[in-house]
């Protein structure tokens, strides 16, 4: 996590980053709806929910790195294949819509977000009662650990 010199710098980079992240994964989403089940698709939507999550926590976003995580998680571990039928896109759709308001909110100067955590785990769940996903498993799951090297960012 960055202190909060190099959070201020860092902040502009991570919201225009952040943003082209949620474009792409309601492209992703678009694309499922046409296409349902589209590995590439779903692929493509991990990769951004994963970046996503790991870019929030390297700034201290934890709020959003957090429910980036989940709905990374729900959608790893449904079961196979994964079915996203017109209830689970309108989950996952509900998830993405409070992400970006999410990153909306985030405060420019300090980098933090006032939320609450409710309305995620209402979203987290209703996602993963569309995708079948035993509740079980969620309260299961781990979160997975960013590592950082000096240097500049990729």
């Amino acid at each position: 996590m960055l202190n909060g010199k190099e959070r201020q710098t860092h902040l502009p980079q991570f919201l225009v980053e952040a943003e082209a992240l949620q474009a792409k994964m309601r492209e992703c989403c678009l694309h499922l709806a046409l296409i349902r089940n589209d590995q590439d698709a779903i692929d493509c939507l991990l990769g951004a929910l994963h970046k996503l999550g790991g870019r929030a926590d390297v700034l201290g976003v934890r709020c959003m790195a957090s429910f980036s995580r989940h709905i990374h998680d729900v959608l790893t571990h449904a079961p196979t294949p994964l079915n996203l039928h017109d209830g689970a896109l309108h989950a996952l759709q509900n998830c993405l819509t409070l992400l970006a308001w999410q990153l909306e909110l985030i405060d420019p100067h300090t980098g933090q977000l006032g939320l609450d955590d409710s309305e995620q785990a209402e979203l987290i769940a209703a996602l993963a009662a569309q995708t079948e996903l035993s509740t079980s498993l969620l309260a299961e799951s781990k979160a997975f650990t960013l590592i950082t090297f000096p240097g500049p960012c990729a």
